[in-house]
């Protein structure tokens, strides 16, 4: 369990950070999401840190480059 950050290329409005934050939100171990396209960032909690990769792909599959 624990919070990450991760660096995600192409959120440049509420748009893309609704798109971003809902597709996070589907994977069930996921407790928060927070995405700031200011500063091509998400900032995620998640019960199990194995689900890491899954939300990576989550975004990734979104339209958005994970770095």
């Amino acid at each position: 369990m624990g919070k990450h950050k991760i660096d995600v290329e192409g959120m440049t409005c509420n748009h893309c950070k609704a798109a971003v934050e809902t597709a996070v939100k589907e994977n069930k171990e996921v407790l928060s999401v927070i995405a700031t396209p200011e500063r091509d960032e998400v900032e995620v909690e998640l019960t199990d840190d194995g689900a890491l990769h899954d939300v990576k792909q989550r975004i990734y599959d979104a339209g958005y480059e994970v770095k």
